[in-house]
C-alpha cells in the first residue's frame, strides 16, 4: 500500500530527472486558474461560481484554515493503510468523486472520461441526474469500479422511478439524494451571461434517455435544441426538475424504489440529520452544495462536528464542500466524516486534460493525503480523531 500510494510522487521526480515536467498543476490550489485559460467563459462561470456574493463558498475553504494539524512524531508510518468500507464501498483512501452534472461543457469525453479514470483509480463516482451522457453509458465506461447515483427528485414521480430503477439495473450501488437543489439559486455568474446549460439542451440526457420522460412529452411543441435534447424535452425539464413541496414524509417513496443504501446530501444541521436517523437513512453527506445554493449558509467544515457527535454511531457521515487538498480531507476526517468527496477539483481536471487530467487530480489528491497523514504520525484512519487538531485561536465556534 505504501509504495502504490508513494508512486506518483516518486514517477514526478524520476520523470523529472529526464526534464520532463507535468502537464497539470501539482498546486492543487490553482488547479481552477489553470483550468480557466481552456474553458469558455460561460462553462467556467457556471463550475467555479457559486451563489449571490459567493460568500458560502469562500466560508468553506475558511472553515477549513480555522483549523490546524496537530503532527504526532515517532509514530510507526512505515506501512500505513487508509482503506475502508462505505455502505458496501471498498475505499483505498476515504475519497469520492461528489456528483457534478452537464461535465460536457468542461470536455467533450464529459462523464465517459471520469468513469475511466475513476474505475482505474479505485475510487467511487458519483453520476449526477443532471448528467450530459446517459447512466447507462457511463457504467459501461465505469467498467466494474464502484459507482453510486445522485438523484434531484423530480416532480414526476414516474420519472423518478424510472431513473432509479435504471440506475439499479445500471450497477449503481448507493443512492445519494440531493435535498437542497429544489429549486435553482441567484447564480450572478451565469445570469450575468445569460448562462443555463440545461437550457441548451445539456444536462438532461439522463431525462431524454429515459422512456417515462419520453411518455410525458406528449402532447408538448416541439423543436430543435442543441445538446442532444429538443425544445420539448428542454421545457418539459423545467416542468419537472425540482418540487418545492418535498417533505420528510415523501421519504419512503425512495425506499419503494431503491433496493439499497440511501444517502441524503445537504444536511446541515444536528437536528435534520437526527431525523434522517430516525427515518431509517443509511447516511448523510455534510454538504452546502460548495456554496453553490445559499449564499450566507454556514461552512460546511463548521457544520460537521455536531452532526457528527449526534448520528455518527447511527449512520454513516459523509462530507462534501470546500475540499481542495489532502489535508483537507485528513481535517474533515478528524471533525467525524468517514469519508469526503471532491468535485470542482476534478472538473477542472476533465477541462485540462480529460481523462488524464481527472486522473492527474486523483493521484494527486490521494498522494497528498496519505503524506499529510503520514507527516501527522497517522498510520491508519482509526488514529484521526479531534485530538489531531486545533482551533486557531481567536476562531471561535460559529
Amino acid at each position: 500500500m505504501s509504495h502504490q500510494l508513494e508512486s506518483y510522487q516518486d514517477e514526478i521526480y524520476l520523470t523529472g530527472m529526464t526534464g520532463s515536467v507535468p502537464d497539470f498543476p501539482t498546486d492543487l490550489s490553482r488547479l481552477g486558474e489553470a483550468a480557466r485559460a481552456v474553458m469558455t467563459p460561460e462553462a467556467y462561470g457556471y463550475v467555479a461560481g457559486s451563489a449571490g456574493a459567493e460568500d458560502t463558498a469562500r466560508e468553506n475553504l475558511e472553515a477549513f484554515r480555522r483549523w490546524r494539524i496537530v503532527p504526532r512524531m515517532l509514530t510507526d508510518v512505515s506501512t500505513p493503510s487508509y482503506a475502508s468500507t462505505v455502505l458496501g464501498t471498498e475505499l483505498t483512501v476515504p475519497l469520492l468523486l461528489a456528483p457534478v452534472g452537464v461535465l460536457s461543457i468542461a470536455h467533450p469525453d464529459a462523464e465517459l472520461a471520469v468513469a475511466r479514470a475513476a474505475a482505474a483509480l479505485r475510487v467511487p463516482m458519483i453520476l449526477s441526474t443532471a448528467a450530459s451522457t446517459a447512466m447507462e453509458d457511463v457504467a459501461a465506461a465505469n467498467g466494474d469500479g464502484q459507482r453510486w447515483y445522485q438523484l434531484y427528485w423530480p416532480k414526476d414521480r414516474a420519472v423518478a422511478a424510472s431513473l432509479l430503477g435504471r440506475a439499479q439495473a445500471a450497477g449503481y450501488s448507493v443512492l445519494v439524494v440531493t435535498l437542497d437543489t429544489r429549486i435553482l439559486a441567484w447564480r450572478p455568474r451565469d445570469l450575468a451571461r445569460g448562462y443555463l446549460p440545461f437550457l441548451n439542451g445539456i444536462g438532461i440526457q439522463n431525462y431524454v434517455s429515459d422512456p417515462a420522460f419520453q411518455a410525458s412529452l406528449s402532447g408538448v411543441a416541439d423543436g430543435a435544441a442543441g445538446g442532444g435534447g429538443s425544445d420539448a424535452a428542454v421545457l418539459r425539464w423545467t416542468q419537472i426538475f425540482g418540487d418545492s413541496s418535498l417533505t420528510w414524509n415523501d421519504l419512503p417513496f425512495i425506499r419503494q424504489h431503491w433496493n439499497g443504501p440511501v444517502v441524503l446530501k445537504g444536511i446541515l444541521s444536528a437536528s435534520d440529520a437526527l431525523r434522517a436517523a430516525a427515518a431509517g437513512l443509511d447516511g448523510i453527506i455534510v454538504s452546502n452544495h460548495g456554496g453553490r445554493q445559499l449564499d450566507g449558509a454556514i461552512g460546511a467544515l463548521d457544520a460537521l462536528p455536531a452532526i457528527a457527535e449526534a448520528v455518527g454511531s447511527r449512520l454513516a457521515v459523509l462530507f462534501d464542500s470546500g475540499v481542495r487538498g489532502g489535508a483537507d480531507i485528513l481535517k474533515a476526517l478528524a471533525l467525524g466524516a468517514r469519508a469526503v468527496m471532491i468535485g470542482r477539483p476534478y472538473v477542472y481536471g476533465l477541462a485540462l486534460g480529460g481523462e488524464a487530467g481527472v486522473r492527474h487530480v486523483l493521484r494527486a489528491f490521494r498522494q497528498d493525503f496519505e503524506l499529510a497523514m503520514r507527516l501527522s504520525g497517522l498510520a491508519g484512519l482509526g488514529d484521526v480523531g479531534p485530538d489531531c487538531l486545533q482551533r486557531q485561536p481567536g476562531a471561535g465556534l460559529r
